[in-house]
C-alpha cells in the first residue's frame, strides 16, 4: 500500500484541479416501491433487481444481497441458485453508482446506501410476511449492511447479517502516509481514476471468474479518487459500528484474503457484541477475498445456508471452530 500512496501523491502534484462528483440521495418524492425488475427508492432512484427463487418449493427464508465495490448484482449469479437449492430466495440490486444503477462510477454516500438497504429490507419483509430475512454483504456490501443495521432500529423481520470479508479497513488501521495521500489527492484531484494495475493483489483463486469480470462492461475498471475516499469513509463507520450490531451475525473471512488485511478484520470480529452464540466468525484456510465465488465457494455457501436455519449450531465445514482458535491466538498476541 506504500506504493499506492506514492502513486496518489505523485498524481496530486501532476493533475491538480479535477472536480469532485458525488451523488447523494435526493429529497423524498414517493414511498419506496418493489417491482419485478427494480427497487424504486424514496428519491426516485431506480435500482435494478435480480431474484433467485427455489424452483420446487416455497422459500423458508429471504436473503437480501449487497455487492462489493465496482461490482453489481451479477456478483450473486452463482450464489443465488446455490442458496435457492437450500430453500432460500435471494434478492440483489445494483447499488447507487454501480452496474445499471444511477450515476455509475460516481460515489453516492454511506447514509443513502444504508437507507436503500433498509428500504429494500422493508419491501421484502412485506412481500414475504412471516419469513426470516437475512442481509448478506460482500466486502463494501458488508460495510453497508453494518451501517444499515446500526443507523436506526432495523425492521423486526431482519433475523441476521452475513458479512463476507466485510470492508472494515478504515483510516484507523492505515498508516499515516496512506491517510495523507488519500486526503491530499481527494482534495486536489478527486476525479482522477486508478485501475489497481501493478498492486499485485489477487482477489480470488477462481481465475475464470476473474477473467469474466474483466470482460464485463458493467464492472467498473477505473475508480475515481473521490469514490475511494467515500469507500474509506464507509469503512471508517463500519469499523466503528460493528460493535453495535443488534442482530445475529456471521462474519466470513479467507486466510488468503489480499484485500482486507487480517489485523482490522480480527479487530472487527473481536468487537462483535457477542449477544450469545448467534454472533460468530468463520475462517477458511483456502479462502480469498471473493469467498462466495472462490473455487471452494460451495463450502462457504453450505455454511451460510446452515447458519440461516440455526444461527447457534456449529457450521458444517468447521470454519467457526477455526475462527475461534484464530481469535484466541490473536487475542493472546495482543496482550
Amino acid at each position: 500500500m506504500v506504493r499506492l500512496a506514492a502513486a496518489l501523491l505523485l498524481s496530486a502534484v501532476l493533475l491538480g484541479g479535477c472536480i469532485a462528483s458525488l451523488n447523494p440521495a435526493g429529497p423524498q418524492r414517493t414511498d419506496p416501491i418493489l417491482t419485478a425488475e427494480t427497487i424504486r427508492t424514496a428519491d426516485g432512484a431506480e435500482l435494478p433487481l435480480r431474484v433467485w427463487s427455489p424452483p420446487d418449493r416455497p422459500p423458508r427464508a429471504v436473503v437480501l444481497a449487497l455487492h462489493g465495490m465496482n461490482d453489481y448484482s451479477n456478483a450473486f449469479a452463482t450464489v443465488g441458485p446455490a442458496l435457492a437449492a437450500h430453500g432460500l430466495v435471494t434478492y440483489a440490486y445494483d447499488q447507487r453508482g454501480f452496474g445499471r444503477g444511477p450515476h455509475p462510477g460516481q460515489w453516492s454516500d454511506k447514509a443513502a446506501m444504508a437507507a436503500d438497504a433498509i428500504a429494500a429490507a422493508r419491501l421484502l419483509s412485506r412481500r414475504h410476511p412471516g419469513l426470516p430475512l437475512f442481509l448478506l454483504g460482500e466486502s463494501m456490501g458488508g460495510a453497508v449492511v453494518i451501517e444499515a443495521l446500526t443507523m436506526a432500529p432495523p425492521p423486526p423481520a431482519i433475523a441476521g447479517a452475513i458479512l463476507s470479508a466485510p470492508a472494515v479497513w478504515g483510516r484507523a488501521s492505515m498508516g499515516p502516509l496512506q491517510r495523507f495521500a488519500l486526503w491530499l489527492t481527494n482534495a486536489l484531484v478527486p476525479g482522477l481514476t486508478l485501475t489497481g494495475r501493478g498492486l499485485e493483489i489477487q482477489p480470488s483463486d477462481n481465475i475464470e471468474m476473474l477473467r469474466a469480470l474483466s470482460r464485463d462492461p458493467l464492472v467498473i475498471k477505473e475508480t475515481r479518487i473521490d469514490a475511494i475516499s467515500g469507500l474509506v469513509d464507509l469503512m471508517d463507520a463500519a469499523q466503528a459500528d460493528i460493535a453495535r450490531l443488534p442482530v445475529a451475525a456471521l462474519v466470513l473471512y479467507g486466510e488468503k484474503d489480499q484485500v482486507i488485511p487480517p489485523d482490522p478484520m480480527w479487530e472487527a470480529i473481536a468487537a462483535l457484541p457477542r449477544r450469545g452464540h448467534d454472533q460468530r466468525a468463520a475462517l477458511y484456510p483456502e479462502g480469498w477475498h471473493m469467498l462466495l465465488r472462490d473455487l471452494q465457494a460451495a463450502r462457504v455457501l453450505d455454511d451460510i445456508a446452515a447458519w440461516t436455519a440455526d444461527p447457534t449450531a456449529p457450521l458444517p465445514s468447521g470454519a467457526d471452530r477455526l475462527a475461534d482458535a484464530k481469535s484466541g491466538q490473536t487475542a493472546a498476541n495482543t496482550r
